[in-house]
């Protein structure tokens, strides 16, 4: 059975997981926003289309996939990926979609799972909320397979809470109460080829690592990692002020996020259960 991946977006998420499904034998192929990094990728051996929302890909750029994965955000006019290549991506049999834990909205550093009734307060988790519908959508009226990956923090090599300690940026702030999930890149990689493996139905997966916690904490680890003393804490009432808008929107909303169902019925074992195994592994890469 031909198995070819088409992922809209090759960015770190997208190239982590054009990476694993090369190894494991697949072809890939991708989109990315210039005709520059497409050339990059080319030549690193991974065809790639350039793709900006504004008009469809080809046919041929295309390519019969068997298999698609979008991990590109959506914005005020909806999914670009579903937008303008609708009719293409009707033809794949398993479709997949990089979507947000931030459609749970609030709980108030409570835990959520993939029964939890989406709730989402900020704008840019509403619009993946309603991307999410538009893939029900097209999954339905073709037939196809969906699976719907909700996405906490994602960290990995080259981005992670290390460079922000390496570059003095790190800030250690106090809002009791407040939580973060977080999963490292691989390990979205490795859920979502093991959600391609399974062609059944509509699911939704929550990929997030097995311990929830505090900036501040996370801070201090990769502190201690690098041997660099740990900032103080900043009180939240003194920190806001100085964020960014984006930034204070991220401390607007608090919950735990489950993963039980991913490592029950999907089998994934996490390389990197916990921030700690994850922030470890990066720093000893690096030298």
């Amino acid at each position: 059975m031909t198995r070819r991946l088409f992922i809209f977006g090759l960015g770190f998420s997208g190239l982590e997981i054009a990476k694993l499904a090369r190894a494991d034998g697949w072809t890939v192929a991708g989109t990315c926003t210039t005709e520059e990094k497409a050339r990059r990728l080319r030549e690193a051996g991974i065809e790639a289309h350039r793709f900006d929302g504004t008009a469809a890909l080809s046919a041929d750029a295309f390519g019969e996939p068997s298999h698609v994965v979008c991990t590109i955000a959506p914005g005020s006019e909806g999914d670009p990926a579903l937008r303008t290549c609708r009719e293409l991506l009707g033809q794949a049999r398993w479709l997949g979609y990089l979507s947000t834990t931030g459609v749970y909205g609030d709980h108030e550093g409570g835990w959520v799972d993939e029964t939890t009734t989406p709730l989402p307060t900020q704008p840019r988790s509403q619009q993946r909320l309603a991307a999410e519908q538009g893939w029900r959508a097209l999954a339905a009226g073709a037939g196809a397979s969906l699976h719907i990956l909700r996405l906490p923090g994602i960290y990995g090599p080259g981005r992670s809470t290390l460079e922000r300690v390496r570059a003095g940026t790190a800030q250690r702030i106090d809002k009791p109460g407040q939580v973060f999930s977080r999963i490292h890149v691989e390990d979205l990689a490795a859920s979502a080829m093991k959600a391609a493996a399974r062609e059944t139905g509509t699911e939704i997966w929550n990929v997030a690592d097995d311990l929830p916690a505090s900036n501040a904490d996370v801070i201090a680890y990769a502190c201690e990692l690098l041997g660099r003393p740990v900032p103080p804490v900043v009180p939240w009432e003194e920190a806001a002020p100085t964020m960014s808008a984006m930034a204070r929107s991220f401390y607007s909303e608090s919950r735990r996020v489950r993963n039980d169902k991913l490592k029950r019925e999907l089998g994934v074992v996490l390389r990197y259960p916990t921030y700690r195994e994850g922030l470890k592994a990066i720093a000893a890469a690096e030298g």
